[in-house]
């Protein structure tokens, strides 16, 4: 199959032979990804895998998971096998045009701003109370950074040699950088 790449309004567009365009969205990638550092695994896995993994900074309602491989899978990007019996679970391979398209996308340079949606900001960006903010949010904060620290020390203990391996790591040290200063912020509420 020949891969042309086109880009319009930052987004690759992926051509493949004997195939409509199909516009490969954040959460396409989001879910090669997936599927690519996974190995087989069905969409529930999937679902579970997104939840404890790249969800803690990146929303993905969990139908587009669904949504999502049904399309990659139509297109070529990943490889579905059913079971015979039983419960006839799917479970998806990304296949070599689905890593291919996934190294362009890690390829490509994207600046976009950072989109932050936090409700307890945005309250405080409307006149509530600080102080009745903050105690819930310190809380909050807390709880995922000593998440975040457990999943880091897990991480660290079985992580092997590679590029690839180490990206988790390094995200979850950006999002413990992102606790520690929420923790921080909202404690000057409460001194």
């Amino acid at each position: 199959m020949q891969q042309r790449l086109e880009t319009s309004d930052f987004w690759p567009r992926h051509r493949l032979d004997n195939m409509e365009e199909l516009r490969l969205t954040t959460a396409s990638y989001l879910v090669l990804g997936l599927v690519e550092m996974a190995g087989p695994i069905t969409p529930y896995e999937l679902k579970a895998l997104a939840g404890e993994s790249v969800v803690n900074f990146w929303s993905l309602p969990h139908t587009q998971i669904y949504t999502q491989c049904d399309r990659l899978t139509e297109a070529g990007y990943l490889a579905e096998q059913r079971e015979d019996e039983g419960r006839r679970r799917r479970q998806f391979t990304i296949t070599r045009e689905g890593r291919d398209a996934l190294d362009v996308w890690r390829e490509t340079d994207e600046q976009k701003p950072v989109e932050l949606r936090d409700l307890a900001l945005l309250k405080l960006f409307f006149g509530a109370d600080p102080k009745a903010l903050a105690a819930e949010q310190v809380q909050v904060h807390s709880a995922n950074l000593a998440h975040y620290e457990q999943l880091l020390e897990a991480a660290e203990s079985s992580a092997g040699e590679g590029d690839r391996a180490s990206g988790p790591i390094r995200t979850l040290r950006s999002g413990i950088g992102h606790e520690r200063e929420f923790v921080r912020f909202w404690r000057t509420f409460l001194d």
